[in-house]
């Protein structure tokens, strides 16, 4: 197994990084974790060019390493805190990059990713896990599009710098996130209370 976390948020060491690392510590030994922080590696704005006579170039650059490292990946994370009731900036222009992926020759962006995992981690400062409802309804869709396995999601109720580690129910749910997917063989994630996860 290889996860690949993404960190879409534009600050480090925030409160989804902090409870997407206290999930992957339980992962078991010996999977491959590769993390890399959007914002360390941006992307220039997606242009649609789906309808133009011109062809969709092969990536370069940041957008050839996020590529690569997404097609490598087994399971998806996607950490992104929650911005305007959905996905930050640097993950929502990350997945408008999917969609040139999907039409450069060669790369068989759909087919690649079929089967493979998504999974979603998000800090919220809200108390009502609801308000995410934007935020997961955005990724596993966009999972669903591609084929791709839906594994969960896991919230965190946070306001300031590492309040999340204040949240028992968010780190009892980290604890297992990855490893104890329910009957279904997919977690739903923790819209209804964090404590149900």
């Amino acid at each position: 197994m290889r996860f690949l976390f993404l960190l879409g948020s534009s600050r480090s060491g925030g409160n989804t990084e902090l409870l997407a690392r206290r999930a992957a510590a339980a992962l078991p030994a010996g999977t491959e974790q590769r993390w890399l922080r959007l914002a360390d590696h941006p992307l220039a704005p997606f242009r649609d060019i789906r309808h133009d006579e011109q062809r969709y170039a092969q990536p370069t650059g940041n957008e050839a390493l996020l590529l690569t490292e997404t097609l490598a990946a087994t399971d998806l994370v996607i950490a992104s805190p929650l911005y305007w009731y959905s996905v930050s900036a640097a993950t929502k222009l990350y997945l408008d990059h999917w969609s040139g992926w999907l039409r450069v020759p060669g790369v068989d962006f759909r087919q690649r990713m079929r089967g493979r995992r998504m999974w979603a981690v998000s800090a919220l400062n809200d108390e009502d896990p609801a308000t995410a409802e934007p935020l997961v309804t955005t990724l596993r869709r966009s999972a669903d599009y591609l084929g791709m396995r839906w594994g969960g999601v896991l919230l965190g109720h946070a306001n300031r710098p590492g309040d999340v580690l204040r949240d028992a129910a968010a780190l009892r749910a980290a604890d297992t996130f990855f490893t104890a997917p329910s009957e279904g063989g997919e977690q739903d994630g923790c819209l209804a209370q964090p404590a149900s996860c």
